[in-house]
């Protein structure tokens, strides 16, 4: 296809004029020759909406604008959506009120589908289908402790009516290589289908980008930061005192066990154990001895502590059971005989690969880094069966057997890494921590009592969780401060320059403080949701969200038009 042609077809789609591009970036070169490689092959598409990325927030996000009658094309780089909750492996972690507020409706049906799923399908106790508010594992962690698999369906099941209509394209396996924008405007992504090596580029009006890692920005030449900022940058009471662009908090590579008894299911010794069982982190303040060991860093009071193991059920008090932490399936919610075992996630402290940073990772250094992760959570499964004291006497649980069917994976392991912390956008408004922190938002308001976080008169959602930042591989041990019921600013979702593109996900106008408490399940959702719905109103006022930012009559419209969709905008009270 010729530029001219190209041209036309991008007026005609994005209501656009484009004469020539301005930017565009691939992993090779800038203002590349072979800038349209598959138009020239007629691997073309063009919607409304392309999200890029389909986990919790891209999901969200492609749910709304679908029901506001919007043309999306979602890509993923995996075979599963759902992102953190599926393929990452954790199951939600989310505030005590979550059943009845302080999330969207379309949340709290997504929950309750889960739910419902598991009474339909699988055999329960009469106790256990009787309940309310059933939780498939009863994990500590979680009120909705389950399957990775079980939530993939519930999305499929969501999405299965704008597939059929063709409102909906699902590209899967296919990852972001290039963007082609004019001016502040994204006209196209180009992308790889990593199981033919084929390519495709997709045209659309407005872009999300919801992957894991803030992957769109640098593509589209979208400001953003990444890191932690310093205290002179944010005066925040817990930033860094220098910025420290690399200060990115550690990653997972997430798997599940379950345990058999007088079974012997012990690995082959893993290639890098004899170095990970030896490890101990270099972190301020100090982690108190081995990272394959039940010693840590307690985090709210970075002093040491011990947690405990036992997958056969007994008490260890005082200590906390990682057993019970993440523990997925709680066998005697089934009828007997439908599990062998209980079957727990392994999300913990001892596999938090610290020794490296995903963002930015070019191809080969990022697989590299993912496997060396891997290879630290075998050899704490390798530790658990072999090395791991048992209560009373003797060492390792021989009878955990690594369920690697649990994941959709042949290694057995989440098919993504679990990701804390991404690039996050310039953005129009930055939240602080004097915005949600309970200590610097009583030291910026001088109240003691009857403090609340700060009321942002643009909110599109709320959300609560601790600021929960985990070791970083810059060598700062963990950060657990108290927050307060916040909200979310439209400003945090809007890009200083890029006028076509919002976050969805982690890359919002967050600190690293305060990314913290804005990462997790039910809040991501919200800023996806509420995106989703964002560009729909946008595309049907002829606005970009920008201008819905800067004039409060819009602004106040839109509020009202997501609230009508079950997207709280205020805690009650």
């Amino acid at each position: 296809m010729n530029r001219k042609k190209f041209v036309r077809q991008l007026i005609t789609s994005t209501g656009a004029i484009v004469t020539a591009p301005s930017f565009f970036v691939n992993h090779n070169s800038i203002n590349s020759p072979n800038i349209f490689p598959s138009y020239e092959t007629g691997k073309e598409l063009s919607a409304d909406l392309v999200i890029c990325g389909g986990g919790l927030g891209g999901c969200a996000a492609a749910l709304a604008a679908l029901r506001n009658d919007l043309k999306v094309i979602m890509i993923e780089e995996t075979k599963w959506i759902g992102g953190q909750i599926s393929q990452q492996g954790v199951p939600p972690d989310e505030h005590q009120w979550i059943e009845t507020h302080g999330g969207t409706l379309a949340y709290r049906n997504f929950r309750n589908s889960i739910r419902e799923y598991y009474k339909k399908k699988y055999k329960l106790t009469d106790e256990a289908r009787e309940q309310m508010y059933f939780n498939p594992g009863d994990g500590m962690v979680s009120r909705l402790c389950h399957e990775p698999r079980v939530a993939v369906a519930v999305l499929g099941d969501l999405f299965s009516p704008y597939l059929a209509s063709k409102k909906l394209v699902l590209l899967k396996e296919h990852k972001l290589s290039a963007a082609f924008v004019s001016g502040n405007n994204i006209r196209s992504v180009t992308l790889t289908d990593t199981r033919e090596n084929s390519t495709k580029t997709l045209a659309a009006t407005y872009f999300i980008d919801a992957t894991e890692l803030g992957d769109l920005l640098p593509l589209t030449g979208t400001s953003f930061v990444t890191g932690s900022e310093s205290i002179k940058e944010t005066n925040e009471l817990h930033a860094s005192a220098v910025s420290e662009p690399e200060n990115v908090q550690s990653f997972t590579s997430c798997f599940a066990l379950d345990y058999i008894p007088g079974e012997d299911h012990t690995i082959n010794k893993p290639a890098d154990y004899d170095y990970w069982v030896n490890y101990v982190p270099d972190l301020k303040p100090s982690w108190p001895g081995k990272l394959l060991s039940f010693s840590y860093t307690v985090p709210t009071t970075l002093k040491a502590g011990e947690l405990a193991f036992n997958p056969e059920g007994a008490s260890t008090e005082p200590h906390m059971n990682l057993w019970l932490y993440r523990r997925i399936i709680n066998k005697k919610n089934f009828v007997s005989g439908i599990f062998a075992s209980d079957i727990t996630l392994v999300n913990w402290p001892q596999n938090d690969f610290m020794a490296g940073n995903l963002i930015g990772a070019k191809a080969g250094e990022f697989r590299n880094l993912v496997e060396k992760s891997k290879q630290l959570s075998l050899s704490l499964l390798y530790w658990l069966q072999t090395e791991a004291p048992l209560p009373g006497k003797g060492y390792g649980w021989k009878g955990l057997r690594h369920r690697k069917d649990i994941m959709g994976t042949d290694d057995g392991f989440a098919m993504h890494p679990y990701i804390r912390e991404s690039r996050r956008i310039k953005a129009r408004f930055t939240i602080l921590e004097e915005h949600v922190g309970r200590d610097n938002r009583a030291q910026v308001t001088r109240m003691k009592n009857e403090i609340k976080a700060a009321e942002f008169p643009d909110s599109i959602g709320v959300g609560y969780y601790h600021i929960d930042l985990h070791p970083t591989c810059a060598g700062h041990n963990y950060i657990d401060i108290d927050t307060l019921p916040f909200q979310i600013p439209l400003g945090a979702v809007i890009p200083e320059h890029t006028e076509n593109l919002i976050p969805a996900c982690k890359n919002i106008g967050t600190t690293h403080i305060t990314n913290g408490c804005y990462r997790l399940h039910p809040v991501e959702w919200n800023i996806g949701e509420s995106g989703g719905a964002l560009i729909a109103y946008c595309v049907k006022i002829k606005m970009p969200p920008s201008g819905v930012y800067e004039d409060k009559k819009l602004l106040s419209d839109f509020q009202s038009f997501i609230r009508k969709q079950g997207i709280e905008t205020r805690w009650p009270g």
